[in-house]
């Protein structure tokens, strides 16, 4: 799949701008503070419904400006899309084809999009939400369900939460859980079956990747980190059964805290090269390869999942990478996976030897270069 063109109104720093796009490579090229971000935030966008920079909308409105308009064709095997997103006011309205979907997620599969920043560099280091995000959005991107399955899980966590707190304060009897614990456990159930599903695809490609990258030296292990006693082997109903009996255990505590203390929102993936944590043990190198080898690894899940490979975003990563990763990095995607890449200058790129696309950004304004 390839994003052929893109037509921008109001979006950001830009007026008004139409670029057609090169299917293997796009190098986008600027200052800081030029807008270079604010064009893969679009791309990024028509693939996903929101933005990976803000849950703000009015903050993707151009100034003095009351809305935006994004257009986009998409070539797939099958069949091509026109997607479109329009923002006025506080109104939303999202289109495929014409046809105008009811909520954001419908738009999940059409544009599948990964996004590697420096700031991913924290998927290794960081919080265990950025590892949850990172699984979350893959699945939801190729399996549109388990979005739907994991907005009502986090809703069902809001609303037993509440619950807690005023069982805690005697507002509410005790009996008033049982509803919530089984809805917690059907709904928990189904979206830790299916992070497992994908981890185990995961464990293997990521493996794979962190050797290549250290030329056989380390080797990365993948496992799923819950305080329920599971692993990749558990089927659903032990998992199910697992998670009864732990939050039926842990019921005093939770109502003592008022919050839901286990679950998929609560989870974690455990990153291990050469038998060390490395999410705490790790060299900045390890975690910089180990990030890379993730990134790559999700492209190909991706491509086995659905058959063609996503697009893929890389926003000023090669200021982050050295030679060899950044080099490891542009054979993996060579003339296979339309890229588009963003950097302030050319220097990093010069050896490239695949058709490309060179545009210049200069205050919201861009430039096609020969």
């Amino acid at each position: 799949m390839y994003l052929s063109q893109l037509f921008l109104n109001n979006f950001r720093n830009y007026s008004e701008e139409y670029l057609q796009f090169n299917p293997n490579l796009n190098l986008i090229i600027g200052d800081n503070a030029q807008g270079k971000t604010n064009l893969l935030e679009a791309i990024y966008l028509l693939g996903t419904g929101n933005s990976h920079r803000t849950n703000v909308n009015s903050e993707l409105v151009n100034w003095e400006e009351n809305g935006f308009y994004l257009k986009g064709e998409l070539i797939k095997e099958t069949q091509n899309y026109k997607l479109e997103i329009k923002m006025q006011g506080r109104s939303k309205e999202i289109r495929v084809n014409n046809n105008k979907l009811e909520k954001n997620s419908d738009l999940l599969g059409y544009l599948n999009i990964i996004i590697f920043s420096p700031e991913d560099l924290e998927l290794v280091k960081g919080s265990p939400s950025r590892r949850r995000k990172f699984l979350n959005l893959e699945l939801s991107q190729i399996q549109p369900y388990y979005k739907h399955t994991l907005k009502e899980y986090d809703q069902v966590v809001k609303q037993r939460n509440q619950l807690l707190k005023k069982i805690r304060d005697a507002n509410a009897p005790q009996e008033m859980l049982e509803v919530w614990d089984q809805q917690l456990v059907d709904l928990g159930t189904k979206v830790i079956v299916k992070r497992l599903e994908a981890l185990e695809k995961l464990k293997v490609l990521a493996r794979l990747m962190q050797r290549k990258l250290t030329n056989g030296a380390e080797s990365l292990k993948l496992q799923y980190d819950s305080k329920l006693n599971i692993d990749g082997d558990s089927s659903k109903e032990e998992i199910k059964t697992e998670f009864s009996s732990y939050i039926q255990r842990k019921r005093k505590k939770e109502i003592e805290r008022g919050v839901t203390t286990v679950g998929p929102h609560r989870d974690d993936i455990s990153l291990v090269v050469n038998d060390v944590d490395v999410r705490k043990y790790g060299s900045q190198g390890q975690q910089r390869t180990t990030a890379l080898a993730l990134k790559l690894s999700e492209l190909e899940f991706m491509k086995s999942e659905i058959g063609e490979y996503p697009v893929l975003l890389l926003d000023d990563v090669f200021s982050e990478l050295d030679n060899k990763r950044s080099n490891y990095l542009l054979e993996t995607i060579k003339n296979k996976i339309q890229t588009f890449i963003t950097n302030t200058n050319l220097k990093r790129l010069k050896e490239l030897r695949q058709n490309h696309n060179i545009y210049r950004i200069k205050k919201g304004s861009v430039t096609e270069v020969n």
